[in-house]
């Protein structure tokens, strides 16, 4: 039986009953991170910052905006635009917020691969992120569909087109999928509902296990080096703090974080109040029509790169590449042979080789799926598209060659 005494303060008694002072020393205090690491290891902290934004945001935009096919379209564009006082800032903060997640995602990603974060014992880190990028990607795609524009319209209705799996041609679970034979209101309910709060949910989830999953192997660094945690946070405990190659998560490497926050919170708001227009595209301003098809449907520009590998080819190939794009990325802890876990360009030409031409490969992947599939676009997509494909599958050849550096 847990054995309590008469409390000296409120913090004494709650750390009776909940530990709390156990809790901040293995999250906060006694959690050691390597000090040979630099400001790109701060990018998780910044989309913790961001999905703040993103949920304080929405709360506000929550209660103005209507959830009805007759009404969404006016409730954004007029009530919350022009009637509701700095409704138009939240719409902004919102809007911009969903944007710059996913930069911030990809960079941290690109981090990740860039130095082998994924190694070692730590490929459930590498996993429950890319269960986080799954997640924001539905977050996302969800709030397209709110505004009831002609571009959530219609690119719910080809995005929910791909259900049907092509030859397979399974319209009835597509149908499911909508609640209607078109987009409509059962439609736009549903993905309300997963918007404010079964994805947000998963969301939270997963932040948790991807903190959790860094407790035991640690974030790696950026020489590769196996850090014996233990003794070097004894070091630093008993006064070394110089010799120590670990520091405190907080507050001495949160200082740093925040250091970091707080230029990209100059970079945000400068977006937020003067280059909003990225983020809300025009086709969008139109209200929802099913019997007007915009010229050229195409997603928003995080999801540009996946769109392009689908496009060149015919629908049944398409689709299988689109799934293989998915969740070939999840594999990479798998598929990367190699006994280094260090920088890119220590590990050798051909790895290095591989990571900057896959990251160049995207950029082009992203900039062709804005574009119309006509003549050299689309050679351009193709080829891009057929990259993407035999470089990962290259990618365990290519790493089992590398020697221990």
């Amino acid at each position: 039986m847990a054995h309590f005494t008469k409390a000296t303060s409120v913090k004494d008694w709650l750390n009776q009953r909940l530990a709390i002072e156990k809790v901040e020393k293995v999250m906060m205090s006694e959690y050691w991170i390597p000090k040979n690491i630099n400001f790109l290891w701060a990018m998780g902290m910044v989309l913790v910052i961001t999905f703040a934004l993103l949920v304080v945001s929405g709360i506000f935009l929550l209660m103005y905006y209507v959830p009805t096919t007759a009404e969404a379209f006016n409730s954004v564009n007029y009530t919350i635009m022009r009637e509701v006082d700095f409704g138009w800032l939240w719409r902004h903060v919102h809007g911009v917020a969903a944007s710059v997640v996913f930069l911030v995602i990809y960079i941290h990603m690109f981090t990740g691969i860039y130095y082998g974060s994924y190694k070692n014992g730590r490929e459930l880190i590498w996993i429950s992120g890319m269960l986080l990028f799954v997640a924001f990607s539905a977050e996302a795609f969800s709030g397209y569909m709110l505004p009831w524009g002609q571009m959530s319209y219609w690119a719910g209705m080809v995005i929910t087109n791909l259900f049907s799996g092509g030859s397979l041609h399974a319209d009835g679970f597509v149908e499911w999928i909508r609640g209607d034979y078109v987009p409509a209101q059962a439609f736009l309910g549903r993905f309300f509902m997963l918007h404010v709060l079964l994805i947000p949910l998963a969301i939270m989830g997963l932040i948790g296990l991807h903190f959790g999953a860094l407790r035991i192997p640690h974030v790696n660094n950026q020489d590769g080096e196996e850090i014996d945690f233990d003794i070097e946070a004894k070091k630093y405990l008993d006064g070394d703090k110089a010799g120590s190659k670990v520091m405190r998560f907080a507050n001495d490497f949160m200082s740093k974080d925040m250091m970091v926050v707080g230029i990209f919170l100059i970079f945000f708001f400068y977006l937020v109040f003067y280059n909003y227009g990225f983020a809300m595209d025009p086709v969008n301003f139109d209200p929802a029509d099913g019997l007007k098809t915009p010229t050229h449907i195409y997603p928003e520009w995080y999801f540009l790169w996946s769109y392009e590998i689908l496009r060149p080819f015919n629908i049944d190939l398409g689709l299988v590449l689109f799934a293989f794009a998915q969740v070939i990325f999840v594999l990479l802890p798998f598929l990367d042979r190699s006994p280094n876990s260090c920088a890119a360009n220590r590990r050798g030409p051909l790895f290095a080789g591989w990571f900057w031409l896959m990251l160049m490969n995207m950029i082009v992947l992203t900039s062709m799926g804005k574009l119309p599939p006509e003549g050299i676009f689309s050679t351009i997509g193709l080829v891009s598209a057929i990259l993407f494909v035999v470089m990962w599958l290259a990618l365990p050849f290519i790493t089992k060659m590398e020697k221990k550096v």
